[in-house]
């Protein structure tokens, strides 16, 4: 008795099956399934209802996707402080930043 692990065993009711995908995969279409039994055909279209915090997370990508990535004028605020030498550093804030990060990741 033969048992095929994910298509190991090359056997030819294994090599129909490969061919049929190849050809498909070639066409950008599945292997036809069959039913199972005593069921019909499933439907052409499938309806997906999305939770309302599914909603909310898709409503807060689609905001997100419309602001630009990086804020410009804070950008030139920074750059302008560092040309003049009037931007300066809280060191305690800074630490107390990164302990909070650390903090966050390795609990």
């Amino acid at each position: 008795m033969a048992i095929d692990f994910n298509g190991a065993n090359n056997n030819a009711l294994n090599t129909q099956k490969q061919t049929l995908r190849q050809r498909d995969d070639a066409q950008g279409q599945k292997a036809p399934q069959q039913p199972a039994e005593g069921g019909s055909q499933a439907r052409e279209s499938t309806r997906v209802d999305l939770s309302p915090d599914a909603r909310n997370i898709k409503a807060a990508e689609q905001t997100l996707q419309q602001q630009p990535e990086v804020d410009d004028a804070k950008v030139s605020r920074i750059r302008e402080a560092l040309e003049d030498g009037s931007y300066s550093v809280d060191a305690e804030k800074l630490a107390q930043k990164m302990l909070d990060v650390d903090d966050s990741i390795f609990g």
